[in-house]
């Protein structure tokens, strides 16, 4: 069976490739971007190919051959998302029929019928409405929060708890969830492909567990080991005020967490258990919450997260390569360039140079950085508490605090794109080279792109500060290298 995975640089997606492969599946992956497919543990299983879900001509070609998609994308923008998940469905759906696909799988969320949604989950059940009349049987999966070690709800629900042990609460923490393990998410993908093509509908899935999203967090803060979270609920807190909250105390933006607590406002608990007729359970029975919790958290203690929410890049993150042309495109292009040496052996500087970010910080100034990453929070931007997938290893695509990996060379080459709120494009190069001596060469150079006179403003505010930041970062590398 040749299956199409469209968001597989994304949270379940990245989990349902490998999963499918050991099905004995064949897999095409469909990204905007291959690079950030590079470095994941199969990319040689499977097929990559380049395309927009935006672009009738990619999406076509993306689908000939193939026996079903998984149609696993959901644009989390400020604004115009509704539109353009429309449009995207409308071709997947179109281009599914004319190249002979024989099943479509959506994963959506659960939603209670006849209530208003919110604009997000209304734009998902659309979606999945548009797939279902696309003239080829489609499967939509729906399910409430999703408990797994880099999920967004797992995130935010961690944070949250471990953050605060006394919490002032919306009322929407009363309402009734049904979560369910991402293991048994994928279980259930995995197994919708098979189902016989007279079945076009949706199911809702979730977990053996109803609880209150309140009942979430004390019972987490029990498997975490925990003192007791106390909560006062507070009618007035609106979702566009608990948004801007857990951007301040949780590494989710406002921009992503706003829709998972838009999805919170109703009851998101299963209305029916159809797929227990049509699929077999996961061999042990379905994961409990505090046992999904349980695993979520060893992963995480670990370093064996496998995806996180934040692998899928924004929208609107720039997607031009770094410029090494001062003159490149015959704009402006700021740098600033250091470099040092060392002693010690190369691989032994690239070892700190890969570790950089997440709880290992940044080499230099934390005071400054912690003050950018705050400004950049509360101005929507992602902040630095993204932190790391591993605390060792990176791989071409993921995020670290604010930047993403966007080439990576192992024992030489790391260079970082940033997704902070700027007024142009600005990336973080690290070299490390050989000296002929045994010693290392170390450089490092930050570019500023920037956009419009607001852009050379920002430069010439913050080039005071480059000598502290980026001289300090040069410093402690080399520091730091040298006492490992």
């Amino acid at each position: 069976m040749v299956c199409l995975v469209t968001g597989a640089s994304g949270y379940v997606g990245g989990r349902l490739v490998p999963r499918l492969l050991e099905d004995g599946r064949q897999v095409r992956c469909l990204v905007r971007n291959p690079e950030k497919l590079r470095d994941v543990p199969w990319r040689d299983q499977v097929e990559v190919v380049r395309g927009d879900l935006l672009r009738e001509g990619d999406v076509t070609a993306a689908c000939d051959g193939v026996e079903v998609v998984y149609y696993l994308v959901h644009a989390m923008a400020e604004s115009g998302f509704a539109a353009r998940d429309r449009r995207a469905a409308l071709l997947m759906g179109q281009a599914a029929r004319e190249t002979s696909v024989q099943r479509i799988v959506y994963l959506g969320g659960v939603h209670p019928a006849g209530e208003q949604l919110s604009e997000h989950m209304a734009s998902r059940a659309e979606v999945g409405e548009i797939l279902l009349r696309s003239g080829v049987p489609t499967v939509v999966l729906q399910a409430a929060v999703i408990i797994g070690s880099g999920s967004a709800s797992f995130e935010m629900l961690r944070h949250l708890t471990e953050r605060l042990p006394v919490m002032v609460t919306p009322r929407w923490v009363a309402n009734r969830v049904q979560p369910i393990a991402v293991r048994d998410v994928v279980h259930y993908l995995v197994e919708v492909s098979r189902l016989p093509s007279s079945i076009n509908r949706t199911f809702d899935v979730g977990g053996p567990d109803v609880l209150t999203y309140g009942e979430m967090m004390r019972r987490y803060a029990v498997v975490a080991g925990l003192p007791p979270r106390r909560m006062l609920s507070v009618g007035v807190l609106t979702p566009w005020l608990s948004a801007q909250w857990i951007n301040v105390v949780t590494p989710v933006p406002k921009s992503v967490g706003r829709p998972l607590i838009e999805s919170l406002i109703h009851e998101a608990v299963c209305s029916e258990d159809d797929i227990d007729e049509l699929v077999p359970r996961p061999e042990g029975g379905l994961t409990g919450y505090d046992r999904s919790v349980e695993l979520a958290l060893r992963k995480v203690r670990n370093a064996e997260v496998e995806t996180r929410w934040s692998d899928a890049a924004p929208s609107d993150a720039p997607s031009d390569p770094l410029p090494s042309d001062p003159a490149w495109s015959g704009g402006t292009v700021y740098a600033d360039v250091r470099e040092g040496s060392s002693q010690v052996a190369p691989e032994r500087l690239w070892r700190v140079v890969e570790g950089v970010g997440g709880e290992h910080g940044w080499y230099s100034s934390s005071l400054l950085w912690a003050v950018r990453g705050a400004l950049d929070k509360l101005s929507g931007g992602v902040g630095l508490r993204r932190g790391r997938r591993d605390a060792q290893r990176l791989r071409v695509g993921e995020a670290l605090d604010w930047w993403r990996v966007e080439e990576l060379v192992e024992g030489r080459l790391l260079r970082l794109r940033a997704e902070m709120r700027l007024p142009g494009r600005a990336w973080l190069e690290f070299t490390v080279e050989p000296d002929g001596t045994g010693g290392s060469h170390y450089r490092q150079r930050a570019v500023f792109v920037p956009r419009g006179l607001a852009g050379h403003l920002y430069w010439w505010l913050v080039a005071p500060f480059h000598g502290v930041v980026f001289g300090g970062m040069v410093r402690n590398v080399l520091r730091v290298a040298a006492e490992k």
